[in-house]
Protein backbone atom coordinates (compact mmCIF):
# COMPACT_ATOMS: atom_id res chain seq x y z
CA UNK A 1 0.00 0.00 0.00
CA UNK A 2 1.12 3.31 -0.84
CA UNK A 3 1.17 6.70 0.81
CA UNK A 4 0.76 10.38 0.16
CA UNK A 5 1.17 13.22 2.50
CA UNK A 6 -0.65 16.84 1.49
CA UNK A 7 -0.68 19.55 3.75
CA UNK A 8 -3.03 22.42 2.76
CA UNK A 9 -1.93 25.80 3.56
CA UNK A 10 -3.48 29.01 2.73
CA UNK A 11 -2.58 32.53 3.14
CA UNK A 12 -5.76 34.20 4.27
CA UNK A 13 -6.74 33.35 8.25
CA UNK A 14 -9.17 35.74 10.60
CA UNK A 15 -6.91 35.39 13.29
CA UNK A 16 -3.61 35.22 11.93
CA UNK A 17 -3.13 36.29 8.01
CA UNK A 18 -0.09 34.72 6.63
CA UNK A 19 0.38 31.99 8.98
CA UNK A 20 2.24 29.10 7.24
CA UNK A 21 5.09 31.57 6.46
CA UNK A 22 5.31 32.99 10.36
CA UNK A 23 8.85 32.62 11.35
CA UNK A 24 10.18 29.77 13.78
CA UNK A 25 13.38 30.34 14.69
CA UNK A 26 14.70 30.35 11.54
CA UNK A 27 12.24 28.81 9.45
CA UNK A 28 8.99 29.36 7.74
CA UNK A 29 6.18 26.80 9.88
CA UNK A 30 5.36 25.43 6.51
CA UNK A 31 8.79 23.90 5.90
CA UNK A 32 8.76 22.65 9.87
CA UNK A 33 5.61 20.91 9.54
CA UNK A 34 6.80 19.60 5.96
CA UNK A 35 9.97 18.28 7.21
CA UNK A 36 8.00 16.72 10.07
CA UNK A 37 6.07 14.50 7.87
CA UNK A 38 8.53 13.79 5.68
CA UNK A 39 10.17 11.62 8.39
CA UNK A 40 7.35 9.41 7.84
CA UNK A 41 5.68 10.12 3.81
CA UNK A 42 8.04 9.52 1.59
CA UNK A 43 5.54 11.55 -0.73
CA UNK A 44 4.77 14.86 0.62
CA UNK A 45 3.18 17.86 -0.83
CA UNK A 46 2.11 21.11 -0.11
CA UNK A 47 -1.56 22.52 -1.46
CA UNK A 48 -2.06 25.93 -1.27
CA UNK A 49 -3.63 28.96 -2.85
CA UNK A 50 -0.82 31.93 -2.39
CA UNK A 51 2.04 31.96 -5.04
CA UNK A 52 3.93 33.42 -1.56
CA UNK A 53 3.46 30.26 0.22
CA UNK A 54 4.09 27.60 -3.26
CA UNK A 55 7.40 30.53 -3.72
CA UNK A 56 8.64 29.61 -0.45
CA UNK A 57 8.08 25.53 -0.38
CA UNK A 58 9.94 25.42 -3.22
CA UNK A 59 12.90 27.61 -2.12
CA UNK A 60 13.33 24.87 0.41
CA UNK A 61 13.08 22.27 -1.63
CA UNK A 62 9.33 20.84 -0.90
CA UNK A 63 6.97 19.73 -3.61
CA UNK A 64 3.91 22.53 -4.12
CA UNK A 65 0.47 22.96 -5.83
CA UNK A 66 -1.84 25.71 -6.74
CA UNK A 67 -5.55 25.06 -6.10
CA UNK A 68 -8.40 27.33 -5.94
CA UNK A 69 -8.83 30.16 -3.31
CA UNK A 70 -12.59 29.29 -3.07
CA UNK A 71 -12.43 25.21 -0.73
CA UNK A 72 -14.53 25.89 2.30
CA UNK A 73 -12.46 22.69 3.79
CA UNK A 74 -8.95 21.88 3.77
CA UNK A 75 -10.34 17.90 2.27
CA UNK A 76 -11.57 20.00 -0.49
CA UNK A 77 -8.52 21.28 -1.08
CA UNK A 78 -6.31 18.39 -0.93
CA UNK A 79 -8.46 16.29 -3.12
CA UNK A 80 -8.20 19.08 -6.04
CA UNK A 81 -4.48 18.87 -4.98
CA UNK A 82 -4.15 15.26 -5.12
CA UNK A 83 -5.96 15.30 -8.89
CA UNK A 84 -3.42 17.92 -9.78
CA UNK A 85 -0.11 15.66 -8.84
CA UNK A 86 -1.59 13.29 -11.28
CA UNK A 87 0.03 9.99 -9.44
CA UNK A 88 -1.58 7.24 -7.95
CA UNK A 89 -1.56 6.53 -4.18
CA UNK A 90 -3.81 4.14 -2.28
CA UNK A 91 -4.29 6.50 0.78
CA UNK A 92 -3.96 10.44 1.43
CA UNK A 93 -2.86 11.43 4.67
CA UNK A 94 -4.18 15.04 5.97
CA UNK A 95 -1.89 17.00 8.45
CA UNK A 96 -2.77 20.30 9.08
CA UNK A 97 -0.27 23.29 7.65
CA UNK A 98 -0.31 24.20 11.45
CA UNK A 99 1.27 21.57 12.97
CA UNK A 100 4.80 21.98 13.67
CA UNK A 101 5.37 19.63 15.92
CA UNK A 102 3.22 16.72 14.59
CA UNK A 103 5.50 13.52 15.26
CA UNK A 104 6.77 10.74 12.90
CA UNK A 105 4.76 8.14 15.02
CA UNK A 106 1.84 9.64 15.26
CA UNK A 107 1.57 9.49 11.09
CA UNK A 108 2.31 5.96 11.32
CA UNK A 109 -0.39 5.08 13.76
CA UNK A 110 -2.56 6.78 11.22
CA UNK A 111 -0.93 4.77 8.32
CA UNK A 112 -1.47 1.88 10.74
CA UNK A 113 -5.46 1.88 10.68
CA UNK A 114 -5.67 1.16 7.13
CA UNK A 115 -4.17 -3.20 8.01
CA UNK A 116 -7.82 -3.60 6.55
CA UNK A 117 -9.19 -3.25 2.91
CA UNK A 118 -12.53 -2.55 4.69
CA UNK A 119 -11.28 0.88 6.71
CA UNK A 120 -12.55 4.05 4.55
CA UNK A 121 -11.37 6.60 6.60
CA UNK A 122 -8.89 7.31 9.93
CA UNK A 123 -7.76 9.96 12.28
CA UNK A 124 -5.99 10.49 15.30
CA UNK A 125 -7.46 10.76 19.39
CA UNK A 126 -6.05 11.44 22.32
CA UNK A 127 -6.84 10.47 25.93
CA UNK A 128 -8.00 13.35 28.05
CA UNK A 129 -5.81 13.49 31.20
CA UNK A 130 -7.06 13.76 34.94
CA UNK A 131 -4.61 16.09 35.22
CA UNK A 132 -5.69 18.49 32.65
CA UNK A 133 -8.36 19.52 34.36
CA UNK A 134 -12.41 20.21 33.64
CA UNK A 135 -11.72 23.38 31.84
CA UNK A 136 -9.75 21.79 29.47
CA UNK A 137 -12.26 18.90 28.84
CA UNK A 138 -14.89 21.90 28.17
CA UNK A 139 -13.21 23.81 26.06
CA UNK A 140 -14.88 23.63 22.71
CA UNK A 141 -12.47 23.84 20.32
CA UNK A 142 -10.76 20.79 21.29
CA UNK A 143 -13.69 18.47 20.20
CA UNK A 144 -14.98 15.06 21.61
CA UNK A 145 -14.95 11.93 19.73
CA UNK A 146 -17.12 9.00 21.20
CA UNK A 147 -15.63 5.43 20.14
CA UNK A 148 -17.19 2.05 19.70
CA UNK A 149 -15.40 -1.43 20.36
CA UNK A 150 -14.43 -1.32 16.73
CA UNK A 151 -12.04 1.81 17.22
CA UNK A 152 -14.80 3.67 14.90
CA UNK A 153 -15.24 6.84 15.59
CA UNK A 154 -19.33 7.10 16.34
CA UNK A 155 -19.87 10.92 16.83
CA UNK A 156 -17.70 13.71 17.29
CA UNK A 157 -18.57 17.18 19.39
CA UNK A 158 -17.86 20.17 21.21
CA UNK A 159 -19.97 19.94 23.67
CA UNK A 160 -18.71 17.30 26.60
CA UNK A 161 -19.71 13.30 25.16
CA UNK A 162 -20.80 11.31 27.07
CA UNK A 163 -22.51 13.32 29.71
CA UNK A 164 -21.73 11.54 32.84
CA UNK A 165 -25.55 11.47 34.83
CA UNK A 166 -24.58 10.13 38.54
CA UNK A 167 -21.16 12.40 39.18
CA UNK A 168 -20.78 16.16 39.41
CA UNK A 169 -18.63 17.37 36.80
CA UNK A 170 -15.49 17.98 39.04
CA UNK A 171 -15.56 13.75 39.05
CA UNK A 172 -16.25 13.31 35.32
CA UNK A 173 -12.52 12.41 34.13
CA UNK A 174 -12.25 10.12 37.09
CA UNK A 175 -15.42 8.35 36.09
CA UNK A 176 -14.49 7.94 32.15
CA UNK A 177 -11.91 8.33 29.74
CA UNK A 178 -12.70 11.36 27.15
CA UNK A 179 -11.20 11.35 23.96
CA UNK A 180 -10.00 14.56 22.05
CA UNK A 181 -9.83 14.62 18.15
CA UNK A 182 -6.39 15.45 16.94
CA UNK A 183 -7.02 16.56 13.17
CA UNK A 184 -5.13 14.53 11.18
CA UNK A 185 -6.86 12.55 8.40
CA UNK A 186 -6.11 9.73 6.15
CA UNK A 187 -8.96 8.51 3.36
CA UNK A 188 -8.51 6.06 0.60
CA UNK A 189 -8.44 7.80 -2.37
CA UNK A 190 -11.84 6.73 -3.60
CA UNK A 191 -13.64 7.43 -0.09
CA UNK A 192 -11.83 10.94 -0.79
CA UNK A 193 -13.44 11.92 -4.32
CA UNK A 194 -16.91 10.31 -2.58
CA UNK A 195 -16.81 12.63 0.42
CA UNK A 196 -15.90 15.95 -1.74
CA UNK A 197 -18.91 15.25 -3.62
CA UNK A 198 -21.47 15.30 -0.56
CA UNK A 199 -23.56 18.21 0.52
CA UNK A 200 -23.10 19.69 4.19
CA UNK A 201 -24.89 17.74 6.58
CA UNK A 202 -27.03 18.93 9.02
CA UNK A 203 -24.60 18.13 12.11
CA UNK A 204 -21.92 19.09 10.28
CA UNK A 205 -23.37 22.63 9.78
CA UNK A 206 -24.67 22.60 13.90
CA UNK A 207 -21.10 21.94 14.80
CA UNK A 208 -18.59 22.80 12.76
CA UNK A 209 -17.14 19.96 12.00
CA UNK A 210 -16.49 18.30 8.22
CA UNK A 211 -16.27 14.98 9.54
CA UNK A 212 -20.01 14.55 10.66
CA UNK A 213 -21.04 15.01 7.34
CA UNK A 214 -18.98 11.78 6.55
CA UNK A 215 -20.78 10.07 9.72
CA UNK A 216 -24.15 11.36 8.56
CA UNK A 217 -23.94 9.66 5.18
CA UNK A 218 -22.58 5.93 6.63
CA UNK A 219 -18.85 6.12 6.24
CA UNK A 220 -16.48 4.73 8.50
CA UNK A 221 -13.51 6.23 10.32
CA UNK A 222 -11.03 4.16 11.97
CA UNK A 223 -9.80 5.83 14.81
CA UNK A 224 -5.67 5.58 15.87
CA UNK A 225 -4.79 6.17 19.59
CA UNK A 226 -1.87 8.97 20.56
CA UNK A 227 -0.24 10.44 23.51
CA UNK A 228 0.91 13.18 22.35
CA UNK A 229 -0.02 16.65 22.72
CA UNK A 230 0.06 18.49 19.24
CA UNK A 231 0.56 21.70 19.37
CA UNK A 232 -1.74 23.81 16.81
CA UNK A 233 -0.98 27.53 15.73
CA UNK A 234 -4.20 29.05 15.32
CA UNK A 235 -3.10 32.78 16.29
CA UNK A 236 0.05 34.97 17.02
CA UNK A 237 -0.16 34.15 20.95
CA UNK A 238 -0.84 30.53 19.91
CA UNK A 239 3.32 31.09 18.13
CA UNK A 240 4.65 32.56 21.53
CA UNK A 241 4.08 29.57 22.89
CA UNK A 242 5.02 27.50 20.32
CA UNK A 243 8.59 28.77 20.35
CA UNK A 244 8.71 28.70 23.61
CA UNK A 245 7.84 25.09 23.56
CA UNK A 246 10.69 24.90 20.29
CA UNK A 247 13.47 26.40 22.50
CA UNK A 248 12.86 24.18 25.30
CA UNK A 249 13.34 20.87 23.12
CA UNK A 250 16.49 22.34 21.17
Amino acid sequence: MNFIAIIPARYASTRFPGKPLADMAGKPMIQRVYEQVKKAVDEVWVATDDSRIFDTVESFGGKAVMTSPDHKSGTDRIQEAYNKIGSTFDVIINVQGDEPFIRPEQIETLRNCFDSKSVELATLVKPFRKEDGFDVLFNSNSPKVVINKKDEAIYFSRSIIPYIRDAHHTEWLDKHTFYKHIGMYAYRTDVLNEITQLPQSSLEKAESLEQLRWIENGYRIRVGYTDVETIGIDTPEDMEKALAFLRNIN
